[in-house]
């Protein structure tokens, strides 16, 4: 495997530096820069996607048929890292990342061509209605039901930890149209309008304070059938291609290596740099991340979907991104104590009373716990990582 930039990657790269420099204003940057959770604040989102879509770029994974970049791997992750070192935010990934690539890979043409150009375009805000109380890591237990009643299919249940359904306008869910032999038949993956009569949201405050993730209600809620992707009762094939992209979708490396050059600079100033308890720690975080990237790299020139990569990338991932923000709450000290919101721009407003005005002691120190709060659901989301290593144990000892 040849790591070294060709001539044209090179001149992708500058090219994708050139347009980072031209589009990102002061507000965009801060909103990549102080980031607190995976999710970026809604309206800069939705904006940079706006500048990125202008360009061609809001979907670089995608067929260039559907309105994608088309790019290659190498031009994928080129620019993940140049997007990171700017400060740029990402777009969400519900739609374009997760949701996109379902239809693209099992929706009908009438699907493609309504959903995907609103998609890239941000008229589509989209959520993701998979898990239940009763049914997290256990997916196929999911017991919403969808009723048929003549064209359409009318929802009873609820969904919940649904990111950013407060302001999304389309949600895609998994509903249970049959009771069969087997929990993960009789799944039917769903294209809801959020503005359906009978649909509410209920509002869930992260231990951060952040109002990102909600619940979703449903009574009496109609949704045509014609808005089923895949088959009735077949759901749960749609579901497994779709979470392939959401485990292992996205390169972790590039955002960690910028990261842990924060975590040692603000090390720097902490006076805590040449601590060998600390150095030891720090290298083998950069060690970690050395080798996920080379794992990276060769599970992206395979092409296609990610497959099992897409479990050892999420285990790999979360946990090393756990212990990522775990450096950082070391080098806040004793700033890490206090709760200051006021100094990040998260992806939702921040519930929970707190000050106002600047930040006291360094601003890496005010985001470290917040950060750290935040990805203490990253092993759990998306399927958890013992649900993972199950997958993972039973493809390769089978």
């Amino acid at each position: 495997m040849d790591l070294d930039w060709s001539a044209q990657e090179i001149a992708f790269r500058d090219e994708v530096r050139a347009f980072l420099a031209e589009n990102l204003t002061d507000e965009l940057r801060d909103a990549g820069r102080l980031m607190t959770s995976v999710y970026a604040d809604h309206r800069l989102q939705v904006e940079w996607q706006r500048r990125l879509h202008t360009r061609g770029w809001a979907a670089p994974a995608w067929p260039t048929e559907y309105g994608g970049a088309g790019w290659s791997v190498a031009q994928r992750y080129i620019y993940t890292r140049e997007r990171v070192a700017a400060g740029a935010p990402p777009v969400s990934p519900m739609g374009i990342q997760m949701c996109g690539p379902a239809i693209i890979g099992h929706g009908t043409a009438e699907q493609k061509a309504y959903f995907l150009p609103r998609m890239l375009n941000g008229e589509h805000f989209w959520c993701q209605g998979y898990s239940e109380p009763g049914a997290g890591s256990d997916l196929a237990a999911l017991q919403m039901r969808a009723d048929a009643e003549g064209d359409d299919l009318v929802l009873n249940g609820s969904k919940i930890w649904n990111t950013h359904a407060d302001v999304a306008n389309w949600c895609f869910a998994l509903v249970r149209t049959a009771k069969l032999a087997r929990p993960q038949q009789g799944i039917t993956f769903l294209l809801v309008p959020m503005d359906t009569p009978g649909v509410s949201v209920k509002p869930i405050v992260a231990p951060s304070g952040e109002h990102i993730q909600n619940e979703i209600l449903f009574e009496d809620a109609r949704v045509p059938r014609a808005n089923a992707v895949g088959a009735i009762d077949d759901g749960w094939t749609v579901a497994k291609y779709l979470l392939e992209f959401e485990r292992g979708g996205v390169a972790y490396a590039p955002e960690f290596q910028a990261r842990l050059d924060l975590i040692e600079e603000a090390a720097a100033e902490a006076g805590i740099a040449d601590d060998p308890g600390f150095l030891l720690r720090l290298a083998e975080a950069r060690i970690r991340v050395a080798t996920l990237e080379t794992y990276e790299f060769r599970a992206m020139s395979a092409g296609g979907a990610p497959g099992m990569s897409a479990s050892v990338m999420k285990v790999m991932g979360t946990e090393l991104a756990q212990h990522i923000t775990e450096l950082g709450l070391e080098v806040a000290g004793r700033y890490g104590i206090a709760y200051q919101p006021q100094g990040a721009r998260p992806g939702g407003p921040v519930a929970l009373p707190h000050g106002e005005g600047p930040v006291i002691g360094p601003l890496f120190a005010a985001l470290a716990p917040l950060r750290y709060l935040n990805e203490r659901a990253g092993t759990i989301y998306a399927g958890s990582n013992e649900i993972q290593r199950n997958i993972l144990s039973k493809i390769l000892l089978a």
